[in-house]
């Protein structure tokens, strides 16, 4: 079924037949932004005004910042918001078709990150609440959804160092495991590359993993907290920097207890003692060939051809329809009187132009839902929306590659 079927048919989309008339109206944004001015969260000072990095954490329906000292750890039982906001660059800030800038303008960015056991009522909080942060930034900013098992170019950018723990805060429907993992109870965190185009290098991630030795991998380093003793446990084919990561991670863990740490190759006998306690007794790993599945989804932005499409009342009935496709896309190609979605083959953006009706911006919502239901592999992408003379880096990154 074309994602535009149904969207050319006066009678059955009529907004002016039903209550969403006011999707997208000035009232309906003055509704929404009065809204936000009564959340905590936003109304720090510095939301809106100042560059930073700001993470909340979901936690019983609540936004709650998160501690600064936690920025590059996930649980993967919760969901988060978090925001970026930078000083524009010239080229950032012009106006596609006009030039216009602002000398001291911000560029928001910000992203609702689901972790992969994080409860429906948590997801649909941050996804509510990442609406209301961008009528508080009175629509300006790129709205980005994240899932931990594939993270955006732009979301690896901000988290070179990103940790994924297990367990997460209670829900306010559902119960999940506590955040704090009880000392008796064995953590193994693997580190591992993981490629990142944005951040123009391989990002070093850490993720908590089951604690068995079948998600032991020969290409990277782990790190096993008994409680009482840390190992460190370095496959065969390893990097440098995995070693230097794994050594960071064991100074954060001791530093809050202090505890004997012994380092390990695979390529010693005595590695097997981290085998033998993670259930390996009959494994040899001088013998055995150790692979697991990143929990991280490495698919490369080759697998789909990238395209462009545009949704567009111009005619008198909304159309979506191919505009390009191929490396041959470019910020040309985007006009501002329509909403144009990117298929970047890594990740989906829908576009809105400045001058684009409000039919059409009331239906891209509707018309991505389709496209995504469409094709394979789509519902694990990460998706955004950005409006004209707001796109960030990222956003030109994926148009113009």
């Amino acid at each position: 079924m074309p994602p535009n079927e149904g969207l050319v048919h006066p009678k059955e989309y009529d907004w002016r037949d039903s209550n969403v008339e006011l999707v997208n109206s000035e009232l309906d944004h003055r509704v929404k932004y009065q809204s936000a001015t009564t959340e905590p969260a936003w109304n720090n000072g510095k939301i809106g005004t100042e560059p930073g990095l700001f993470i909340w954490r979901i936690e019983d329906f609540e936004v709650v910042p998160w501690p600064k000292e936690k920025y590059s750890q996930f649980h993967e039982g919760d969901s988060y918001i978090v925001l970026n906001s930078v000083k524009a660059a010239p080229k950032q800030s012009d106006n596609i078709e006009d030039g216009e800038g602002e000398k001291d303008k911000l560029i928001h960015d910000i992203f609702f990150w689901l972790g992969s056991h994080t409860t429906q009522d948590e997801a649909g909080t941050a996804a509510y609440k990442t609406v209301e942060l961008d009528e508080f930034l009175h629509g300006a900013a790129t709205q980005h959804r994240e899932i931990q098992s594939a993270p955006s170019d732009a979301f690896s950018a901000l988290f070179p160092r990103v940790k994924i723990l297990r367990g997460g805060v209670r829900s306010g429907f559902t119960h999940v495991d506590v955040n704090e993992t009880p000392q008796h109870i064995d953590t193994l965190l693997r580190i591992f590359k993981h490629p990142s185009p944005a951040a123009g290098r391989d990002a070093i991630l850490v993720h908590e993993v089951e604690p068995t030795w079948k998600s032991l991998d020969e290409g990277d380093v782990f790190v096993l907290d008994r409680g009482d003793k840390i190992f460190v446990w370095q496959g065969k084919k390893c990097s440098p920097m995995e070693k230097m990561k794994a050594a960071q991670v064991v100074n954060d863990l001791t530093l809050a207890k202090h505890v004997d740490v012994e380092v390990l190759s695979q390529n010693e006998s005595r590695s097997k003692i981290v085998v033998d306690h993670l259930g390996g007794q009959d494994v040899n790993p001088l013998e055995t060939t150790f692979t697991a599945e990143q929990p991280i989804s490495s698919r490369s932005s080759q697998d789909r051809e990238k395209k462009l499409f545009r949704l567009s009342d111009a005619e008198g009935q909304l159309s979506f329809n191919l505009v390009k496709e191929g490396k041959a896309i470019n910020r040309e190609d985007l006009d501002g009187n329509d909403v144009f979605l990117l298929d970047s083959g890594k990740g989906i953006w829908v576009w809105e132009g400045h001058a684009a009706s409000r039919a059409e911006k009331k239906m891209w919502l509707r018309v991505l839902q389709r496209y995504v239901a469409q094709q394979e592999d789509a519902a694990s992408l990460s998706f955004a929306k950005v409006v004209q003379g707001n796109e960030g880096r990222g956003f030109w990154t994926a148009v113009e590659a």
